[in-house]
C-alpha cells in the first residue's frame, strides 16, 4: 500500500484529491496539510511515501517545505502538484528535491500512475516541466562547464537518459536487453561519476544537459 500525504491549501482540493485516491486500491492517503509547515510536521510524524505538495500555500510554501524536509533528512518522494504554470518554478522545486512535477489539470488516472511511478523510484515531469527545465531562465543558459576527466561510457549515457524518462530499473533492463543487475551497477556508477546521491539528481543533470530521453 502506497502511503500519501496531500498539501495543499484547498479544502476542496484536499477533499477532491483523497476521494480519487481512495478508490484506488493500491493508494491509502494517511493525513492533509492546509501549508508548508504543517506538511513537513506531518510527513516527519505520518512518514508517508509520497507527498502530493502545492507550491502556492500561506506561510511556508511548497518550496520552502522541500527545503526544510530535506534539511531534516526526511524521507518522502514529493511530487509538486501545483495550478500555477510559472517555468520558473520547476527548476527550483526539482533542486530542492522534488521527485516529480504536475500540474492540477492532470487526468486522474494518470496522477495515480503518477504517485506509484514515483514511489518506485522513478523521475516524473510533465511535458511542459520538462520543457521549462530544458530551457530554464535566461540566468542558467550560461555554457556548462567541460565535462570533468570522469566521462560517462556510451551505454551510462542511455541509462542515465533512461532514468530521465522516468524508467525503472527494470524497465531500462528490458529496454537494453540486459540482466537488472547489470542495470544496478550501471546506475550505481553513473551516480558515482556526476557526484551525485540519487537518481532525481542525476536526472535532472540529464535534462539540463540535453541528455534526457
Amino acid at each position: 500500500m502506497i502511503r500519501v500525504l496531500i498539501a495543499d491549501d484547498h479544502p476542496i482540493v484536499r477533499q477532491g484529491l483523497r476521494t480519487f485516491l481512495a478508490v484506488q486500491g493500491d493508494i491509502e492517503v494517511v493525513g492533509e496539510a492546509a501549508d508548508g509547515a504543517e506538511a513537513v510536521a506531518l510527513a516527519g510524524e505520518l512518514a508517508p511515501d509520497v507527498l502530493l505538495l502545492d507550491l502556492k500555500m500561506p506561510g511556508l510554501d511548497g518550496l520552502g517545505a522541500l527545503t526544510e524536509l530535506s534539511a531534516r533528512r526526511i524521507q518522502v518522494r514529493a511530487i509538486v502538484l501545483t495550478s500555477v504554470t510559472d517555468r520558473a518554478d520547476v527548476a527550483p522545486a526539482m533542486r530542492a528535491g522534488a521527485a516529480g512535477f504536475l500540474y492540477k489539470d492532470v487526468d486522474p488516472p494518470a496522477l495515480a500512475q503518477a504517485i506509484r511511478a514515483v514511489h518506485g523510484g522513478q523521475v516524473l515531469l510533465a511535458p511542459e516541466a520538462a520543457d521549462a527545465m530544458l530551457a530554464g531562465p535566461a540566468a542558467d543558459r550560461r555554457p556548462d562547464p567541460p565535462p570533468t576527466p570522469v566521462l560517462l561510457t556510451e551505454r551510462e549515457r542511455e541509462v542515465l537518459g533512461l532514468i530521465a524518462g522516468g524508467r525503472s530499473n527494470r524497465e531500462i533492463a528490458r529496454e537494453l536487453h540486459v540482466a537488472e543487475k547489470t542495470v544496478k551497477t550501471h546506475v550505481s556508477n553513473v551516480l558515482m561519476k556526476l557526484g551525485v546521491q540519487d537518481r532525481t539528481q542525476a536526472a535532472l543533470y540529464a535534462v539540463r544537459h540535453g541528455l534526457a530521453q
